[in-house]
């Protein structure tokens, strides 16, 4: 630590950055909350301290931090869509690199975008061990306009450049030293190691990144990375134009592959794609804002039942797990218990070969959790979610017995798709310590969480169940009550409209190939033969009684299933499977020509930019039924729904945004 009497006088360089000059070395702190963005007050405020420290012959060096537990978060989103401000990131970033006295960036926590290339432009970079480090611009359709294509390569190489900006990938600071980002990983706070380092760095000639020779390596691996982002970009133009830039840095001088950045940024900035994906990082944080759930605290929770061990019970205890609840899962017999713990087990095991965690993670995981046959375990559960086979009676039941074991403020979570959650609540004593947690398959990947309101669900609870979900690294979108909630609904909608498209002439595959070039990741007949067809199938005939005779109904999917063509569990739907392979099968082929027939239909030939248009157009009018109905508080709640659980590309913005940009009409 340094003496008080070693200390000069604060120095105010704006309103998020002051310094302090301790032998000899200004420290600056940048104090911008809560995520200490990079704003034009702060690029201001930098680039004075930057430019003092040359000017004064008393410092001799530069440590730069951050306040807090951030070094610096990325652009300040206010900026988004405005009119550039002075002075500009690059400019920054060049003075930084340029200056005549060592800079050093003591990284205390996230470096993000703009904030990892001011680091990188830094003449040594020191890491906590906490921090994480990445470029994420292609999240928002663009791509690193400061240098961060052509610096990266010289410090990482080529082709872990290219993966880590093409895919907006971040990494921890361990990870980070490996691949050369940061020069040291320390314990705790990074500042005092890099006050005492910074003076020693003046005795030699300065490392600047933008110097340094980009390392030459086989073409065979920069195309076989290159090959791997690509096919995840599914037609967006921001990570294919990360690539070409990263490539550039390997054959055009620094200051060309500089200007060509430059450029490609400005002009992805004002593109479609860019302004679809600024909607859905605005939309995110506006769902976290819900009506009645104002000045409202969520109750603590610390232990997470999960009635149910099948697929979604299991994913729904890893995340539980993950997050670092005690999780105690019941099943309905002994047998299931140890299956469902081997299945739980198996799950975590997965993640430790993979490398998401280690083999003390997995011990810790699996030390909190308990695995029973018994209800009575769940006496001391703060929530408890049930994950059980999805028909109204045995969900009541289940209520009802649970209403007689656990606390009187314990909350009672449903994960139905289709059924009525206001029924289901109806069978406790405490309807109002009920709501929907509607998670997607397989849940301790999938990210969306549907946050269900029912009719009489009191606003702790709701907001209880949005922490939780949170906690578990989930997005929750709150809806209502309604058949299907938001997203089941509009995807039912969809299939419709698909099923229609089939009748009137477009194939199967047809279909499927026109909405993956659109940007989803599978078409919707892929989609239904991997969820399976019977569920969908059993909803139809619950109905079946209600429908009325003069609407449109296809009959094919019914048909399939009767024919015990479920999907690719049973090796037939939509399509066959051979060896596991999806194969347009001429069975179906005959089925959908015969089904045609019978009704007079003539079927034409369907162009791709119709079938897109008319399932385009049928989800953004059952959306905007939805958000009429108040079933979804906002757009764009909506829009995250479909891109989160059921593959919207998001760089088209979600059906609701795209509607709005013309692309359903």
């Amino acid at each position: 630590m340094q003496d008080e009497d070693d200390k000069g006088a604060a120095i105010r360089f704006s309103q998020t950055v002051s310094g302090r000059l301790q032998n000899g070395v200004l420290l600056v702190v940048i104090d911008n909350p809560p995520v200490n963005a990079a704003s034009a007050d702060m690029r201001a405020g930098l680039l004075a301290a930057i430019r003092h420290a040359d000017e004064d012959g008393h410092v001799r060096a530069v440590v730069v931090t951050g306040a807090g537990r951030v070094f610096v978060g990325g652009a300040d989103i206010r900026e988004f869509g405005q009119p550039p401000a002075e002075p500009p990131l690059p400019k920054l970033v060049e003075t930084i690199e340029a200056s005549t006295k060592p800079v050093v960036a003591a990284i205390n926590g996230a470096a993000l975008g703009g904030g990892l290339e001011i680091a990188l432009a830094c003449h040594h970079r020191i890491a906590a061990e906490a921090a994480k480090v990445g470029l994420p611009e292609v999240k928002l359709g663009v791509v690193p306009g400061a240098g961060g294509t052509q610096r990266l390569p010289r410090l990482s190489g080529l082709a872990r450049a290219a993966e880590l900006i093409a895919s907006g990938r971040i990494v921890a600071a361990s990870q980070a030293l490996s691949l050369g980002i940061v020069d040291q990983v320390v314990a705790g706070d990074p500042t005092q190691q890099a006050l005492a380092l910074a003076p020693q760095l003046a005795a030699a000639p300065l490392r600047r990144t933008g110097a340094l020779t980009v390392g030459s390596e086989e073409e065979a691996a920069i195309d076989k990375a290159v090959a791997r982002i690509l096919a995840r970009a599914r037609g967006q133009e921001a990570p294919a134009e990360a690539v070409r830039l990263v490539r550039l840095a390997g054959l055009r001088p620094l200051a060309e592959g500089l200007a060509e950045e430059r450029a490609t940024f400005l002009r992805l900035r004002d593109s479609d794609q860019a302004k679809a994906l600024r909607h859905v990082f605005f939309a995110e944080r506006a769902a976290a804002k819900v009506r009645g759930l104002e000045g409202i605290e969520p109750q603590p929770v610390e232990t997470v039942g999960v009635v149910g061990c099948g697929l979604m019970g299991s994913g729904i205890a890893v995340s539980a797990l993950n997050a670092g609840f005690q999780v105690i899962v019941v099943e309905q017999s002994q047998e299931a218990a140890a299956r469902g713990h081997e299945r739980i087990e198996s799950m975590v095991e997965r993640a430790v070969k993979s490398g998401r965690i280690d083999e003390a993670g997995r011990k810790q995981r699996l030390q909190r959790l308990t695995v029973s046959h018994a209800l009575a375990d769940l006496a001391m559960a703060d929530v408890v979610i049930e994950a059980v086979f999805d028909d109204l009676a045995v969900k009541s039941a289940l209520f009802a017995k649970l209403d007689g074991i656990v606390r009187p403020d314990t909350v009672l979570a449903t994960n139905t798709s289709y059924l009525d959650p206001d029924a289901i609540a109806a069978a406790t004593k405490r309807p109002e310590r009920v709501c929907g947690l509607h998670f997607f398959s397989p849940a301790h990947v999938m990210r969306l969480v549907e946050v269900v309101r029912c009719e009489k669900t009191a606003p702790q609870v709701l907001a209880t169940g949005m922490a939780l979900a949170r906690q578990l690294g989930k997005l929750p979108i709150v809806c209502g009550v309604c058949e299907g909630f938001i997203g089941n609904r509009i995807f039912s909608a969809y299939r419709r409209e698909a099923e229609f498209l089939v009748e009137d002439g477009a194939w199967p595959q047809e279909i499927d190939a026109a909405m993956e070039e659109f940007g989803f990741a599978m078409g919707p007949f892929a989609v239904f033969d991997l969820a399976g067809l019977e569920i969908a199938w059993a909803r139809r005939k619950r109905q079946a009684a209600r429908r009325d005779p003069a609407e449109r109904y296809v009959e094919i999917a019914d048909r399939l299933c009767e024919m015990g063509r479920f999907g690719q569990k049973t090796g037939r739907g939509w399509y066959a499977y051979p060896d596991g392979v999806r194969t347009v099968d001429p069975e179906v082929t005959a089925l959908i020509e015969a089904c045609r027939k019978a009704k007079g239909i003539a079927a034409r030939e369907i162009p791709k930019d119709e079938i897109v248009t008319r399932l385009l157009a049928a989800m953004a009018e059952e959306g905007r039924a939805v958000l009429a109905e108040g079933i979804a508080e906002r757009a764009g709640d909506i829009d995250l729904v479909m891109i989160h659980g059921y593959g919207f590309p998001a760089h088209r913005g979600g059906p609701l945004f795209a509607a709005g940009q013309g692309l359903t009409s």
